[in-house]
């Protein structure tokens, strides 16, 4: 039969199986002071090693043996372990020691301090009880009761203080000893002899000291000695033994009887952003485990605060300078370098008897707002700090809000009152308020036109060269980033001078014949309505046609022989009259010899063989006036007439001439100017005197022009 034991904590060394007991001599009295208390540690050392053992029980029988292991809060060591027997070093430096003599063993590695001393005892008696090792505070430990023949047990018995507390035939018990307990174990092994006799064999007694699960903790402050004003981290020192590291701990800070921060926390510190002197006033804290619930207080402590004057005063802005819109809140941030206690901090304008605020506080910075900021605002400002040493003044900044552009104002400036084609004109945009720079972009249509830019602030301007495509509406744009805005429209209006018309003649023939209607055709291609028209014949003044929409113009004219010569046109729209080429015209036609029932005297023998271009004073001569004549059957015909006008205020035949610019009169008459003989074998003749057929006397009727 074999007694089988199973060790289950996270560092366990596997599994070991011990042979059942003989019966062996009469017990002998055992006491086994498991020694693992902890000694206090000062703050700050490093958490001591842990010495486990293998098998894990303290005592066992002699000729047996044990193997120690050192282990601290990283992991087992394996070399570099300082090893020590009833406090006297051994020259072993391995990760584990074998033994087999009795006495304290304790254990040290690099990363850890002294471990607490293990009592290991090895018995020459037959039945011994073991306790498990390590044991903590509020901690399950195992007792077993082995004897040197364990087949021949048939039943254990287990005693605290001499009252039974179980019995097992075969198993181990498991007790929870306090902390500190001062109770005494033992176990007592029956059987029955060959003969049927019972025998019944005592171990010594067990007296168990158990280990603290975590040392109560010491409350430490950094910096030691705070400056007033500045941070100090408080911290509580403990630790837990290695196995244990699954067990958590708590932490709660008080400052007398209050508690500080959120109360219980994970974290073993507390971070108190400004200490400030308020006379003697006690620290300290507790931990606690929540499972099993173990709570542990530190000493309480006093923590000296050391008072320092203000310096360093400084003076900032929100938004930072430059950057401060107008309208928008200014924040003015007075802030001293060093200072403790009570400091007042005051803000001030230059130029300004009475300050902009004050503030009282416990902290080394202060803000004061200045809502919705105007131009009228800037200027140099600066704070003062005080805690009872005198005020110390910062430096004076300028503060001058930035103000977004104003809606700009276009003007159009250039040489006339009327813009006029090939002008120089002036586009000015300004924008009555905003920070510089402002660039300001021009627009045609909503086109641009070009930039100009105004560091220093004010107006630009942009100059432009105007063709006919240029009238239409413009506007302007001003941006200093903070804003962008847009003019109103001004309309402009290019007036195009007129260009050289061109003057056409309908029919367009070189010669024409009396009587033929013709219509003089001025144009002139380019220049804005309304334009005025003149007509010249041989630099004589024929009339004028206006245009008020643009285009051309006519001016028709019924043909005498007096019309052959040189024809022109002058065109204007108020910018400049200009001419077109001459045009030349020769007039031809025939006069008939016989005037028939027409009284009055033949036309005289030298008007009948002029030439077609007749002077003016010949005109004088022709006597006398018809209004419509019919030819008669004789071979004379008519070939020209003339149209007389007559000058207000002149003889009624008089001759007419017209110049430029001269206001006339019409008083038209027709006058016989020359007649010729007709071929008597033309075979035309027949036709004109068919065509004259039908003709009566009617009275004088006035021929003149429509103008």
């Amino acid at each position: 039969m074999f007694c089988e034991h199973r060790w289950d904590r996270s560092l366990a060394f596997g599994e070991t199986v011990f042979p059942c007991p003989r019966p062996g001599p009469a017990p002998m009295l055992l006491w086994l002071l498991l020694i693992l208390a902890p000694g206090r540690q000062p703050a700050g050392a490093l958490p001591k090693a842990l010495l486990l053992l293998k098998p894990p029980w303290s005592t066992a029988f002699e000729g047996e043996t044990v193997t120690l292991f050192c282990k601290d809060h990283h992991s087992l060591a394996w070399e570099y372990v300082s090893w020590y027997h009833n406090e006297t070093p051994l020259r072993k430096q391995s990760g584990r020691l074998q033994i087999s003599k009795s006495g304290h063993y304790r254990c040290k590695t690099q990363r850890s301090s002294l471990s607490d001393p293990v009592h290991v005892q090895f018995l020459p008696d037959w039945l011994v009880l073991q306790a498990s090792h390590p044991a903590f505070e509020r901690d399950k430990v195992v007792l077993r009761c082995r004897g040197k023949e364990e087949e021949d047990i048939m039943e254990r018995t287990y005693y605290k203080n001499e009252e039974k507390i179980g019995s097992s035939y075969n198993s181990n018990i498991t007790v929870y000893p306090a902390f500190n307990d001062d109770s005494t174990y033992r176990c007592t092994a029956s059987g029955m002899y060959i003969l049927g006799m019972s025998w019944t064999e005592t171990s010594r007694p067990l007296k168990i000291q158990v280990q603290e699960l975590f040392p109560s903790p010491v409350l430490t402050a950094s910096p030691s000695w705070p400056i007033e004003g500045s941070p100090v981290t408080l911290t509580c020192e403990t630790w837990l033994p290695p196995l244990t590291s699954r067990t958590r701990l708590q932490f709660c800070f008080f400052k007398e009887h209050r508690a500080l921060g959120a109360g219980w926390s994970n974290s073993p510190e507390l971070q108190i952003p400004t200490m400030w002197s308020e006379g003697t006033a006690s620290y300290w804290c507790q931990a606690r485990t929540v499972i099993p619930r173990i709570l542990k207080t530190s000493p309480r402590s006093q923590i000296r605060v050391h008072r320092v004057p203000v310096s360093d005063v400084n003076l900032e802005t929100q938004p930072p300078v430059g950057q401060l819109i107008e309208g928008e809140d200014l924040v003015l941030i007075c802030s001293v370098a060093a200072g403790t206690g009570t400091v007042t901090f005051s803000w001030h304008r230059e130029g300004s008897e009475r300050s902009l605020g004050r503030k009282t506080q416990n902290a080394l910075s202060a803000e004061l707002r200045i809502a919705s900021v105007r131009e009228q605002d800037a200027g140099r400002y600066y704070c003062a700090a005080d805690n009872l040493d005198g005020p110390v003044l910062s430096k004076r900044i300028r503060i001058t809000p930035r103000v977004p552009v104003s809606r700009p104002v276009l003007t159009i400036r250039g040489p006339r009152s009327q813009a006029v084609e090939g002008d120089v004109v002036e586009l000015r945009c300004e924008a009555q308020r905003g920070s510089p720079p402002i660039l300001y972009r021009f627009y045609h249509e909503d086109v641009p036109l070009g930039s100009s830019s105004a560091p220093s602030g004010g107006e630009a301007s942009l100059n432009l060269s105007l063709t006919a495509e240029h009238s239409g509406n413009y506007s302007c744009e001003a941006n200093n980033s903070l804003r962008v805005q847009r003019s109103k429209m001004v309309s402009l209006s290019i007036t195009v001078p007129v260009s050289h018309p061109v003057l056409t003649l309908n029919p367009d023939v070189a010669q024409a014949m009396v009587g033929d209607v013709l219509e003089l055709r001025c144009e002139a291609q380019r220049g804005s309505p309304p334009i005025l028209y003149w007509f010249y014949h041989e630099d004589v003044i024929l009339g004028n046609t206006s245009a008020p929409f643009g285009g051309g113009a006519s001016f028709n004219l019924s043909l005498t022989t007096e019309h052959s010569g040189n024809y022109s046109c002058g065109a204007d729209n108020g910018l400049g009259a200009q001419s077109s080429e001459t045009v030349s015209l020769n007039i031809t036609g025939a006069i008939p010899r016989n005037i028939g029932s027409v009284p009055g005297p033949d036309p005289p023998a030298q008007a009948l063989h002029s030439p077609p271009s007749l002077s003016r004073p010949a005109l004088m001569e022709l006597q006398p006036l018809y209004s419509n004549v019919s030819p008669g059957d004789d071979d004379l015909v008519y070939s020209q007439i003339w149209i007389r006008q007559h000058r207000e205020g002149s003889p009624a035949h008089s001759p007419r001439t017209h110049q430029k610019g001269e206001v006339f009169h019409q008083e038209p008459a027709i006058v016989y100017s020359e007649v010729k003989r007709a071929d008597p074998y033309d075979p035309a003749r027949q036709d004109r005197e068919e065509a004259a057929e039908g003709y009566e006397n009617v009275p004088c009727t006035s021929l003149a022009l429509d103008h």
